[in-house]
């Protein structure tokens, strides 16, 4: 049985190179006198700021769109990167004009041919509320900019719920957070649409099953998925691994509190506003092959004309073979893999194989990944790929809807598509390789089980009757290598008393 809670704190600057190098630029690594945690500027407080600050950067980003460029054509929006759903709805889902979402309809000269909002009914709630918050009245600024300074306002709490969970869920690796707050992609993102919502959710449930709280993650986690699918697929993993571990009585009762919240918000639209509640699910259903998925680099470069109906028969065939992959390796994995690895996974593998990938879809992955594989080097990776992608689409919307046609062709485009899903795909190997060979993953280095992993954590594993229980890993890996094992002195951080 592995050891469940290590009483050293990770510091990134003595465990990670490039945190190491990284920290240069802000004194450099921490030394024998730094006291982790210590006074007032604790770990959660201090991203907390980070993230507030990086937020507030993405804001500064859209100022071009701000004063002009969502109002008047949209090769300005495009051109300078800043686009964003939300001014754009505020008026094309009736919210201007006093519309409520799934109860009334759509006046058709304002969304063409939807009739109701095309959001899952907590998302649709939150715009609403962001609508009563917002002033009324006055040309400067204007409705729609206000909108979005009031749904900013909503979604930076959002992103700092999401670092202030990653910093706590793994409590002895706290500093992880940073990565979150940092993204880059992150903070280009998070106001382009109100997945920040689900996000803050999700990271909630997360957070209380490391608690060892399975009640109220269902409740969060069912919630979350009122705001947005993606969520439901952490019940695979949860039920995967208490499989393995047999702790049905947690999942059930995780399984059963996420039903009861998932209907609670549900089900009087589903009883009073059928046809408004029922549209998210056929426009999923029905929505064409769009921007940045894989089917769309078919569809161009191989001339299938790939029609709706045999994209979603192909996409769900391969969800279901994936999520049958995943579980087998969740099964017979040497080791019982951690929540945050499955969880990576299955969420990775739905937006591989999803029939449109928005720019914002990053989200919900950043928080997973710095969980499931906490190492700067192969975040950033990832990262500059999905920023990568995040200009590419820009630039190739400004080429399609520019008379000049300015801008990323289409050849250009697929390429950045195929550089994104290099990115993801780099990194569910790599972890897939920590579930394969858990003396590379970097938060069972220090002898950790699961510290995410609430009840699963520590127990001991029990997934085949012919091979034992998972013994605790050797504590010492060489810093900087995979590969465990008492350190050379070469291999040691710098001495820590240089930096004092």
């Amino acid at each position: 049985m592995a050891h469940p809670a290590p009483r050293t704190t990770v510091l990134p600057t003595a465990h990670d190179e490039v945190a190491a190098a990284g920290s240069e630029l802000i004194g450099g690594p921490a030394g024998r006198r730094a006291i982790p945690g210590g006074g007032w500027w604790t770990p959660v407080r201090v991203v907390a700021l980070v993230a507030i600050g990086t937020f507030a950067l993405g804001m500064v980003q859209k100022l071009p769109c701000y004063n002009s460029g969502w109002f008047y054509g949209p090769a300005a929006q495009y051109t300078h990167a800043c686009y964003s759903d939300i001014p754009h709805l505020y008026n094309g889902r009736g919210f201007a004009d006093g519309v409520i979402p799934y109860v009334d309809r759509i006046p058709e000269h304002l969304s063409g041919s939807m009739e109701y909002l095309e959001y899952p009914v907590l998302t649709g709630l939150f715009m609403q509320l962001a609508d009563w918050l917002t002033p009324q009245g006055g040309d400067s600024p204007r409705p729609e900019q206000l909108y979005w300074l009031v749904n900013s306002g909503l979604l930076m709490a959002c992103a700092v719920i999401i670092a202030v969970c990653v910093t706590r869920i793994q409590p002895r690796r706290p500093w992880d957070g940073l990565l979150v707050a940092l993204a880059p992609a992150g903070a280009l993102t998070a106001t382009i649409n109100w997945d920040l919502l689900a996000g803050a959710l999700t990271c909630a449930a997360l957070l209380m099953w490391s608690r060892s709280r399975p009640v109220a993650a269902g409740v969060l986690l069912g919630l979350a998925t009122a705001a947005k699918f993606y969520p439901v697929l952490l019940l695979g993993p949860l039920l995967i691994l208490c499989w393995r571990a047999r702790r049905w009585r947690a999942f059930a009762q995780t399984a059963a509190a996420f039903t009861a919240a998932w209907l609670a918000v549900n089900l009087p639209f589903m009883l009073g506003a059928w046809d408004g509640w029922v549209t998210f699910y056929t426009f999923s259903r029905e929505r064409p092959i769009d921007f940045g998925s894989v089917w769309l680099v078919l569809d161009h470069r191989t001339g299938l004309s790939l029609t709706s109906d045999t994209v979603n028969t192909a996409a769900t065939a391969a969800v279901l073979i994936g999520c049958v992959g995943i579980a087998l390796l969740g099964f017979l994995a040497p080791r019982r893999p951690r929540l945050a690895q499955l969880a990576f996974l299955v969420v990775a593998l739905f937006i591989l194989t999803n029939k449109v990938y928005s720019p914002q879809y990053v989200l919900w992955l950043i928080p997973l990944a710095v969980l499931a594989r906490p190492r700067w080097r192969d975040i950033l990776i990832w990262q500059a790929c999905e920023v990568l992608y995040f200009l590419s689409i820009w630039m190739y919307l400004a080429y399609t809807n520019g008379g000049a046609q300015h801008g990323l062709p289409p050849g250009g485009y697929h390429l950045a598509i195929l550089i994104h899903l290099a990115g993801t795909l780099y990194l569910c190997a790599l972890i897939i390789r920590d579930v394969l060979r858990p003396e590379h993953d970097p938060v069972r280095r220090d002898g950790s089980d699961d510290p995410g992993g609430g009840v699963l954590d520590g127990v001991p594993d029990r997934h085949h009757r012919w091979q034992p229980a998972a013994t605790h890993p050797r504590p010492y890996v060489q810093w900087g290598s995979g590969h465990d094992g008492p350190p050379s002195k070469a291999s040691l951080p710098p001495d820590p008393r240089r930096f004092t």
